[in-house]
């Protein structure tokens, strides 16, 4: 059975300092995502051995446990190629215009984007998706990791609202974390997102 890895990370864990510390990226990458992989690998093999036994008695929360852990590993995948110590700035090309478009500005976009991930109830995340059955960009806000979704749309750029990538360093003032996270966007890993939702 084929089954998920913790991908490496396309830099080293003090590369985004000092908008995100070397200690907090190691524990966020090191441990945190690390557990949603292992939960997702352990949830496949439960659900494997209730359909060789038929006992589907569980399998509610099996799905569920499989959500969680599956979309936190795919969120984490995104949000740390959306990142890069030379990142910041704002898009060019086909992805400014679709901001415009769907957005009326950058500035409009990324104070929606902002305000989504600032203010998620407990924990979860900001993302901007490509909705395909409405060819446009969409801002959803995410509850843990899959609550809230609208189903089809394709994370792009995804920004972590959880206490465990930002309060050592930033304590509870979640709005700052967010306005740092700006500084570290990696436009082109999003452009190539968009690129490639389109052509899906």
């Amino acid at each position: 059975m084929t089954t998920y890895s913790l991908p490496d990370l396309p830099y080293d864990y003090a590369a985004l300092e000092p908008a995100i510390t070397g200690e907090i990226l190691e524990l966020h990458h090191a441990k945190h995502h690390a557990a949603y992989v292992k939960g997702a690998n352990d949830t496949l093999e439960k659900l494997a051995e209730a359909r060789d036994k038929e006992q589907y008695g569980g399998l509610v929360g099996l799905e569920k446990t499989l959500a969680f852990n599956l979309s936190g590993h795919v969120l984490h995948s995104i949000f740390w190629d959306n990142l890069s110590p030379d990142g910041g700035d704002r898009p060019d090309g086909e992805l400014a215009t679709a901001i415009d478009e769907h957005f009326g500005s950058f500035e409009a976009f990324k104070a929606q984007l902002t305000t989504a991930t600032a203010t998620v109830q407990g924990s979860g995340w900001g993302v901007l998706g490509w909705e395909p059955r409405g060819q446009r960009l969409i801002v959803q806000q995410v509850y843990d990791h899959h609550g809230n979704v609208g189903i089809g749309a394709t994370p792009l750029l995804v920004f972590d609202a959880w206490e465990h990538a930002y309060y050592l360093q930033y304590r509870n003032v979640r709005p700052d974390y967010v306005a740092k996270l700006w500084d570290l966007v990696n436009w082109n890993d999003v452009a190539a997102r968009l690129t490639a939702a389109k052509n899906a």
